[in-house]
């Protein structure tokens, strides 16, 4: 068996990722560590590496989040990164309750849409006619929100 155990972003100012993946998406702070030594350099394979690490969790403990700050060595922002034809890792897409609402707590945050929700026109499960939209994070990693419904 195998299972996603959870999802990395790397952002520029953590308090500022913290703030908008709990306030604006509800997620809880979990996990925090700083990440340093020899295991991290290993794995990363960055001589130096460190990080500030902060897990954001929901409800359902099989979907967290890894929000990481480099500390050292620092890295760039690639602006095509945020855009959703470039190849590799392009979004990660959230279930909500409520898209609307959603929406709205958004365009009141001052978070710009990519577009205002849209109905997906064939099935893409079992449960139900899927509408999402597009939005990016503080550092332009795109994200998606979806509702499913009859």
């Amino acid at each position: 068996m195998i299972r996603i155990d959870h999802i990395n972003i790397v952002v520029s100012d953590l308090a500022r990722s913290v703030k908008f993946y709990s306030e604006l998406l509800g997620l809880r702070r979990g996990f925090e560590a700083t990440l340093e030594g020899a295991w991290i350099e290993r794995v990363t394979g960055l001589k130096g590496a460190q990080a500030q690490c902060v897990f954001m969790e929901s409800d359902d403990p099989s979907a967290r989040l890894e929000l990481l700050q480099y500390l050292s060595p620092a890295g760039a922002a690639i602006e095509v990164n945020s855009l959703p034809q470039t190849p590799g890792i392009r979004h990660v897409a959230f279930l909500v309750d409520d898209l609307d609402a959603l929406v709205q707590k958004l365009q009141a945050a001052g978070v710009p849409l990519v577009s205002e929700p849209v109905l997906v026109p064939f099935a893409v499960s079992t449960m139900g006619q899927k509408r999402l939209c597009y939005f990016h994070d503080p550092d332009g990693t795109l994200l998606e929100a979806a509702a499913y419904g009859a």
